[in-house]
């Protein structure tokens, strides 16, 4: 039997966070070698410290990317914000060690006589897509991400100039009869460049912008709030704590609401299916929801390497669905193909499209009109209500 009554959580980390810093550099180096190759090969991992930053990976594509990542590299840090002493992006070392994709992983992804491009990694993919807010996606991770955006938001524009790059979110939200209808603990640590600021303080400046992204009535009397726990927040980003690429998946997900697949995201091009399969699933979840065929959905998606079509296809609806759940899986395999090709084609992955989704979660944000997150367009719903 399905609960009802709970309590979930999920958390969110901003920009400034260092595990993000190295997500967002990642997707920044791809973004490059897709400006001037859309069918360019990467798979670029960032590390960063106190003072440095190491960029390592196998790319194909032009030669003249990598004369420029290390200006890359500081142009991402310093849009986040980071000018203190002991990582500021004028001032830190930038190591670059990208090297030539392996012969062998190319064999098996590209195209050949009649062999279609195959998947670039066996693994496992999943999407999820729920009724619970309006872009379906579960309410603890949406608004903890809406939450640091807020901050973000007051922190560039010049509002709240005391407020550092680096935050992290935690959203406990109390559910009856499987609705979320109040947050019942909210968990802000947010980095302050005023060394005289108290939790009190910090909270003073937060509280109000916290309350207003979260729906009406939701903090109540009986809401517990912890900011700045420990006390003081000012050394932040890869300074106080290392970071590294692909260290925070269930951010950029669905905040441990669904299952996650084994592969990270950032840093990788759409033949990686860890992340072009990871879209489609939450692009078939999205519309398998808005199509009223479930107020539910998880789906899983499965490859191996070299080969083109997915090994399985798994539909659950834990109990919501209108239609048996093998019925949407036939429905699934009609109306969308799913090799890696064709998931590239439909959603338009072969741009530079990643960076912008290196923080604040790579689902439940709003299409955009060059393409970015075309896996949040409900164009699928006409299709899959008759393939049903």
């Amino acid at each position: 039997m399905v609960r009802k009554d709970f309590f979930f959580t999920s958390e969110s980390v901003s920009e400034g966070h260092p595990d993000k810093v190295c997500d967002r550099i990642s997707d920044a180096v791809l973004d490059a070698y897709l400006t001037e190759d859309p069918h360019a090969r990467v798979a670029c991992e960032t590390f960063a410290t106190t003072d440095l930053v190491v960029i390592g990976g196998e790319v194909r594509g032009p030669a003249s990317v990598l004369q420029r990542v290390e200006e890359i590299a500081r142009e991402c840090v310093r849009d986040i914000g980071y000018e203190q002493k002991g990582f500021h992006w004028a001032n830190m070392r930038v190591e670059t060690h990208l090297h030539a994709q392996s012969a062998d992983i190319a064999r098996g992804v590209d195209s050949a006589e009649n062999k279609d491009e195959g998947a670039g990694d066996q693994g496992i993919m999943f999407g999820y897509a729920v009724d619970e807010t309006p872009e379906l996606m579960p309410a603890p991770i949406h608004y903890a991400h809406a939450i640091l955006r807020r901050l973000s938001e007051l922190r560039k524009s010049g509002r709240e100039p005391r407020l550092g790059p680096d935050a992290k979110s935690q959203l406990t939200l109390r559910y009856v009869d499987g609705r979320p209808v109040e947050a019942s603990c909210i968990v802000v640590s947010t980095q302050h460049l005023d060394e005289t600021l108290t939790s009190d303080d910090v909270r003073a400046i937060i509280e109000p912008h916290v309350i207003d992204v979260l729906p009406e009535g939701w903090v109540t009397r009986d809401t517990v709030w912890h900011v700045n726990p420990t006390g003081k927040f000012v050394i932040g980003g890869p300074d106080g704590d290392a970071g590294l690429t692909g260290r925070k998946i269930i951010v950029d997900t669905y905040g441990g609401a669904a299952p996650h697949g084994g592969g990270a995201f950032s840093g990788k091009d759409p033949t990686k299916v860890d992340r072009s399969a990871a879209y489609a699933a939450r692009y078939l979840a999205k519309n398998i929801v808005a199509a009223g065929l479930a107020t539910r959905c998880v789906l899983q998606l499965s490859y191996a390497i070299g080969v083109s079509q997915p090994l399985s296809i798994y539909v659950n609806t834990f109990g919501t669905g209108t239609v048996p759940e093998e019925r949407i899986e036939k429905a699934v395999r009609e109306v969308m193909d799913l090799s890696p090709r064709g998931i590239r084609e439909r959603l338009g992955l072969n741009r530079p499209i990643y960076q912008r989704t290196a923080a604040y979660g790579h689902f439940g944000r709003a299409p955009e009109p060059d393409g970015g997150f075309s896996w949040e367009r409900l164009d699928l719903v006409d299709a899959l209500k008759s393939a049903v």
